[in-house]
């Protein structure tokens, strides 16, 4: 629904999210007021393929795709959020008795600095409370780990200021997409149940749980849209960026030749089911783990919402209602939007939540000040 009308004197801009992504960067920006929120700007704009090969090249392709969406954007001001990519941030789920868990923090970063390599006083290390388990007639606390080098956030900063943005904080890819679709879950019923949340991007998959507004398990898995591309051109004996434009073709269901159309599907489906049988690994690991907390639905974000023979194979393989996600459900729409705003926006699911993360529970400000959020990953500049 468009809101052109909102009272903006009470409203609250929030940072910029800033989702730079291995074939795209989708950037969007929200604001409150009271518990409404609704839609500033969004952008997105494509990397060149190339530039995944170079990593000099794909800096400067990111510092200018960056400044070309803010110079053609309605975005208010330079604050901006923005999320480590898939290669740079390593997660991983460790377990504690309840008497080690009074010293958690210390346990954990030296777990994780042992298993990552890293320097549990100086590298960026976070955790999350997963729950309560049973192991060997004891109860434990599951913990979510999420770490990175400080010199790969420092670059991560040095990267969104050279194009312009003011970083406010550096997040994390489960978290902010958790983040974007607890916005939607405010009735008490869907607080109560077990989602998955799937982003299936270009070249990973973050996958979450989620429930009564707590992440209970959360992976990334070297799994994306592209290797749809490369089933199909291995199948067919062509070139990825001809079989990207059969996947697309076939996705918005133009004319085909049936023998193709055959050929594509089958490559789809192959690709599919590699996926699916690894989100039932995570299924069961969490129908193991977190006894009675049965999952309800799953969500699909991502380039990969848009492949109706994914959903259709996670839906067979899980045996769970699969449905893609609707991003902007909850949030009205600026009219300044444009045409971005009424395309498909399951792909801007994690931007949201980056942007969400400058989202506080304290009064409205006025604006044009905006939220400086405390970074998950400990990544701000003063």
């Amino acid at each position: 629904m468009l809101m052109s009308k909102w009272i903006v004197r009470n409203q609250r801009v929030l940072p910029i999210g800033v989702d730079i992504g291995h074939s795209c960067i989708k950037m969007i920006q929200l604001a409150e007021s009271g518990d409404d929120l609704r839609v500033l700007s969004v952008g997105r704009a494509p990397m060149p393929v190339s530039a995944a090969m170079d990593e000099p090249q794909r800096k400067r392709c990111v510092v200018a795709v960056i400044r070309q969406l803010m110079s053609h954007g309605h975005f208010r001001g330079r604050n901006a959020v923005s999320a480590l990519s898939a290669e740079e941030l390593q997660i991983t789920s460790l377990r504690l008795a309840e008497a080690e868990s009074l010293q958690a923090d210390k346990a954990l970063r030296k777990e994780a600095a042992q298993r990552f390599s890293l320097n549990a006083d100086t590298d960026a290390i976070d955790y999350l409370l997963a729950g309560s388990v049973h192991q060997d007639e004891e109860v434990k606390n599951e913990f979510i780990v999420l770490a990175a080098k400080a010199q790969t956030v420092e670059d991560h900063i040095s990267l969104l200021e050279e194009a312009g943005l003011q970083p406010v904080g550096i997040d994390a890819a489960p978290c902010a997409l958790f983040r974007s679709f607890e916005k939607a879950m405010r009735r008490e019923e869907d607080k109560q149940r077990t989602v998955i949340f799937v982003d299936v991007g270009y070249r990973y998959t973050t996958v979450v749980f989620g429930r009564n507004g707590e992440i209970c398990l959360a992976k990334q898995m070297p799994f994306g849209t592209a290797r749809f591309d490369e089933e199909i051109a291995s199948k067919l004996e062509m070139a990825a960026g001809d079989a990207e434009s059969l996947r697309l073709r076939l996705q918005r269901d133009e004319p085909m030749e049936e023998g193709t159309r055959q050929l594509v599907t089958e490559a789809l489906v192959s690709a599919a089911e590699q996926l699916a049988k690894e989100l039932s690994l995570c299924l069961r690991y969490h129908t193991v783990t977190f006894r009675g907390k049965r999952v309800e639905r799953a969500l699909v974000a991502g380039g990969g919402a848009h492949e109706k023979v994914l959903l259709d194979v996670l839906q067979r393989h899980l045996s769970i209602a699969v449905e893609p996600a609707e991003t902007f459900r909850g949030l009205d729409l600026e009219d300044g939007c444009g045409d971005e705003c009424s395309r498909a926006s399951a792909d801007l699911a994690l931007a949201v939540g980056l942007s969400l993360k400058g989202r506080s529970p304290s009064a409205v400000a006025s604006e044009p000040s905006e939220a400086v959020p405390e970074p998950v990953l400990e990544g701000e500049r003063s």
